[in-house]
Formats: C-alpha cells, sequence, structure tokens
C-alpha cells in the first residue's frame, strides 16, 4: 500500500543507498541505522527518534520488492511531471506524466489503464477513491494511513518461556484474544502481532501490538543462546577419585554424568539436546562443576586429611603461575 506522501520522500536517501543497492546492502545499511537511532539507545532524543521512524518507513517500502517498484515508479513520474494550465505556452502537460506509461506519440492516453496501476477501477478523480484519500486531492495519493502500533509486555518464568506458552492480551480496542508465544522466547525479545493496534485514521490496515517479553531468571539454570547452563558442586574426593552424579535437567528428569579421576574445577560436561529447543534449533546441557570445599570436618575427617597431606606428592601447583609471571 503506497504512503501518501510518496512523491516527497526520498527513501534512498534517507537510508544513504543508491537506487540500486541489493537487497543485502539494503538490509545491512538499515540494521546499521536502526542501532544507532533506536529509541532504547536514545532516550529522551526526540531527533533520534524521529529518524528511526523516516528510516523503519523507508525501508518498510524498499525492503518490499512490490512495493519498491510501485514507489520507482511514482517518484519516476513525479520527477518527470509538469502540470500547466491550459493556454500557459508550455509544451508539457498532463502527457509528459503519462508518457512514461507507454503512450506513444500522438496516441490518446486511456485513462482507465493508468489509474489502474493504483488498484483504482476505471475513471476515478483526484479527490475521491484511492487516488485520493480523504486527507484531500494531491495529497491523499497512494492510499490510506496505516494505524499506529500499541506496545506491550508480558513477564513469563523461565521454564514458560523455554517450553512455550499461550497468553491474554488486550487488543486497542478493549477486547481481549489470545497469542501463542512460541517456545525458547528470550528475555527482552520483541514479538510482532498484525492487526492488534490502532485503528487507521482513514479506512487503511490497523497497526500492530509489540509484544516484549521479560523472562524471569531460574534459581539453576541460565541461558547461553539454545544451551542451559548450570553450575554442579562435586566432593573433593569425588574430583579426585572420579564418579557418577546426578544432575537435574529443565524439563524435571535427571541424567547421570562420569567425573574422570583428577577433574579440576571449572571443568565443563555437556549433555547433547537437553538445551533449549526452538524452531532454531536444540542446544545442549552444559553442566560446570564446582569443587566444593566442606565448611567443616570432625575429628576423624580431619586426621585422614592431614595423613593424605602428609603423603600426597610434593608439588606446588602455583609454581608455573608464579614463573610466567616473573618472565
Amino acid at each position: 500500500m503506497a504512503s501518501q506522501d510518496w512523491f516527497d520522500k526520498d527513501f534512498y536517501k534517507t537510508l544513504g543507498v543508491t537506487k540500486d543497492v541489493s537487497d543485502a546492502d539494503l538490509k545491512k545499511t538499515y540494521r546499521k541505522l536502526a542501532r544507532k537511532y533506536h529509541p532504547d539507545s536514545n532516550q529522551g532524543d526526540a531527533k533520534a527518534e524521529a529518524k528511526f521512524k523516516e528510516i523503519s518507513e523507508a525501508y518498510s517500502v524498499l525492503s518490499d520488492a512490490e512495493q519498491r517498484r510501485e514507489y520507482d515508479e511514482i517518484r519516476a513520474m513525479g520527477s518527470g511531471a509538469r502540470f500547466t494550465a491550459p493556454g500557459s505556452g508550455a509544451s508539457g502537460g498532463f502527457e509528459d506524466v503519462f508518457s512514461r506509461f507507454g503512450q506513444g506519440g500522438g496516441q490518446q492516453a486511456d485513462f482507465d489503464d493508468i489509474f489502474s496501476m493504483f488498484s483504482q477501477g476505471g475513471g476515478g478523480s483526484f479527490g475521491s477513491g484511492r487516488f485520493g484519500q480523504p486527507t484531500g486531492g494531491y495529497r491523499g495519493f497512494g492510499g490510506p494511513q496505516k494505524g499506529a502500533d500499541v506496545t506491550a509486555t508480558t513477564t513469563l518464568d523461565f521454564v514458560t518461556a523455554a517450553q512455550g506458552d499461550t497468553v491474554s492480551l488486550q487488543s486497542a480496542d478493549g477486547k481481549p484474544f489470545k497469542v501463542k508465544v512460541p517456545a525458547g522466547v528470550k528475555d527482552g525479545q520483541k514479538i510482532r502481532l498484525r492487526g492488534r493496534g490502532r485503528p487507521s485514521p482513514d479506512g487503511g490496515e490497523p497497526g500492530d501490538i509489540v509484544l516484549q517479553v521479560k523472562v524471569r531468571p531460574h534459581p539453576v539454570f541460565t541461558r547461553d543462546g539454545l544451551n542451559l547452563r548450570l553450575t554442579v558442586p562435586v566432593t573433593f574426593t569425588e574430583a579426585t577419585l572420579g564418579a557418577t552424579i546426578e544432575v537435574p535437567t529443565l524439563s524435571g528428569d535427571v541424567v547421570k554424568l562420569r567425573v574422570a579421576p583428577g577433574t579440576p574445577s571449572g571443568r565443563v560436561l555437556r549433555v547433547k539436546g537437553r538445551g533449549i529447543k526452538s524452531t532454531k534449533g536444540t542446544g545442549d546441557l552444559l553442566a560446570e562443576l564446582q569443587v566444593a570445599v566442606p565448611s567443616h570436618l570432625d575429628d576423624a575427617a580431619r586426621a585422614a586429611l592431614e595423613a593424605f597431606a602428609a603423603a600426597e606428592p610434593k608439588e606446588n601447583p602455583r609454581a608455573e603461575m608464579m614463573a610466567k609471571a616473573k618472565a
């Protein structure tokens, strides 16, 4: 749907690209500008907010092949138009505009064919229909405006966000509706709900609801992309002698992991396929082992540990570090 002021706006100039820019370069340029002028990064900066809206409007048109073609045709027509009054003596007129649509020399233009480019039926006028919206005449060219977007926020617990859920929201007109939040949604992720925003001021499409999802932290698990991380305490003897331990998963069941003899604190063991599942793939469970030091010892344990200290190899585990520091 063409905007009513495409004649006046140079979307290529707004984005700083040439007319023959590729789709890939267009997207790359837009993302760079969007990051620079996004309202979240420019709190209270009205100029940045206005610039963000301009580049968003430009990209929404140029990134759509059909709208970009129509925009180029409209701009081409507007740049060559010479609207002169009858009898002014100028050689230009409406013929200069319509000649861009295949009118040959001396051949009469078919107005119905010309206006059909703008999806208007036969006939029509500048002040009504799709060629002239209620906003009026030449400035109304291109169709009604889309309604404004509305922002909304929903908060999910960690497990629900990982597994997906259906939440209840309220549209701009006050009517409740339900929306499916996909599995694997991240904290801060935004979901666009088409047609749930403000109505158009002149009969066009309604705006959207932009739903931002907030996720409560989990007491055990954290996210690392699609992977899940957790810290697993192991005893000194388990790390030294080796052991098989149980580790929880997000689904509630447990998996068994083999701790090899001599495992140092900080080693990460991976459980394939037990991370976040989403349309983008499935992550793993990453268990970081942390040697737990006992906070108190009874007399028997202390005596056994002292006997071990007397028998263990007399190696300084910090010797290599000290040598490197001196070098």
